[in-house]
Formats: C-alpha cells, sequence, structure tokens
C-alpha cells in the first residue's frame, strides 16, 4: 500500500513533523518506508535517517507499508502531516 505526497509544509520534513511521523510509524504493526524521487529509502522509525534527507517543501516522497486494517489510515495521517492542505477531506 503506497501513498504519493508531495510535502507542502514550510521548511520542508524538519524536526516536528518528522518526530511526528516516526510516532505513527512506531505505532503501526508493519515497517513504513518513505523513498524519495532520488531513490533513496528510509524506515520512518529512524528520526536520523530522515532528517538525514533533507527534504524540502515541492520534493515527491512515496509512503510505503504492507496491507493491513491500519494501513491506509496510517498512511493518510503521514500524508497529512507532510502535506496538510493536499489530502481531500
Amino acid at each position: 500500500m503506497q501513498r504519493r505526497v508531495r510535502i507542502t509544509t514550510g521548511h520542508g520534513a524538519h524536526a516536528r513533523p518528522v518526530a511526528e511521523l516516526a510516532r505513527l510509524a512506531l505505532g503501526h504493526s508493519r515497517p513504513i518506508i518513505l523513498t524519495t524521487e532520488r531513490g533513496e529509502r528510509v524506515d520512518l522509525t529512524s528520526i536520523l535517517a530522515v532528517m538525514d534527507l533533507g527534504l524540502n517543501e515541492g520534493e515527491t516522497v512515496v509512503l510505503e507499508t504492507a496491507p493491513s486494517a491500519t494501513a491506509g489510515a496510517v498512511l493518510d495521517a503521514m500524508a497529512d502531516v507532510l502535506a496538510p492542505s493536499q489530502r481531500p477531506r
């Protein structure tokens, strides 16, 4: 299961959104991987690995996890962190 997200948060993926992504990933039963446009892949439970990507506003990333009963909801919540106004309500 995947979500493609264009980052719209001002200042990109800085400490606060990355910490929220890690919190959501840690609460999910399956690994969640973020893939950048450059092909870099990191596990979202690693705050330092995500911060090292230096994600900026306007970049597109793919969030991916194995299908499960809660996968859609957790990916939607993560998309909201990176692009709060992008997903229809």
